[in-house]
């Protein structure tokens, strides 16, 4: 069965990082959730993808749209981080245009990533993961900075790891030719596996290579997969990068429309992850 990975939740559906869009998600059928994390001033580990605060997405106590970005997340205690509203895209925004079907779910908060851990172990039945650090036994940890595998493969070895990467212009975290390995790689370098991003990655220690899906194509993910690799892309959302993806072979899709890649693949005759009963 492809690893239906729910991006952010489903952020194309529901609002991204909030609990009521991961137990959407699950209601749906996903294998996984991804979500990302940032530390309060007072050291909570809560579910967001901004280290600032995004006006696209958040709304003060008194219901408006903040104007700007910020205040940063570590500059603020959890007690002030859930006076904001998280369930809504700004309709003014650009990032709103991006997600015309998502469904506004007013009154969500940051949630602590320690109240999305709960929420999967009692909805997910075993079935969903996290994509994030947390509970062992349901999490893989993924980073683009590849300082953070070697530090997770240390401290806690039984932890699955994903190595991210990015070729695309302007957001390079390879930099293949460049004259100096890219920090983004913990020290690796890819002159030394023959520029080859497959071997890099296999290098990295990592199990998984999760990499931009338009830096994809069939050589890469059978080297990928003779090195013993699984290869779960980001972010994809429209049917026929779905397809194409599938039909090379990849192992699993990061999306922010699961419901698009549910429906190809049961048309495909595929499996697809059971749906969690709504609560």
């Amino acid at each position: 069965m492809a690893d239906v990975q729910g991006h952010r939740g489903a952020r194309g559906l529901w609002p991204e990082n909030t609990l009521a869009g991961f137990a959407r998600a699950m209601e749906l059928g996903v294998s996984a959730v991804e979500l990302d994390c940032a530390v309060s001033r007072d050291g909570v580990v809560v579910v967001t993808h901004d280290p600032e605060l995004n006006p696209d997405v958040t709304r003060d106590a008194a219901g408006r749209f903040l104007e700007h970005t910020g205040p940063r997340v570590r500059d603020l205690s959890y007690a002030e981080l859930r006076s904001y509203d998280v369930g809504r895209l700004n309709p003014a925004s650009a990032y709103a245009r991006r997600f015309p079907d998502q469904e506004p779910l007013d009154g969500e908060r940051i949630p602590a990533l320690a109240d999305v851990l709960t929420l999967v172990r009692t909805r997910g039945g075993g079935r969903v993961r996290v994509e994030a650090t947390g509970t062992l036994a349901l999490v893989s940890i993924m980073a683009f900075d590849w300082r953070v595998l070697a530090a997770v493969q240390r401290l806690m070895p039984q932890a699955a790891t994903v190595a991210l990467t990015d070729e695309q212009p302007g957001a390079d975290t390879v930099r293949r030719g460049a004259p100096h390995p890219s920090p983004w790689l913990g020290g690796l370098d890819p002159r030394s596996c023959d520029d080859s991003i497959p071997r890099l990655v296999k290098a990295s220690g990592a199990g998984t290579w999760g990499p931009d899906y338009l830096d994809l194509d069939a050589q890469r993910i059978e080297e990928a997969h003779m090195l013993g690799l699984e290869v779960v892309p980001w972010t994809v959302n429209a049917t026929a990068d779905m397809e194409r993806l599938l039909a090379l072979g990849v192992d699993g899709i990061t999306t922010d429309r699961p419901d698009i890649l549910r429906r190809l693949l049961a048309a495909q005759g595929r499996p697809v992850p059971p749906a969690v009963e709504r609560a």
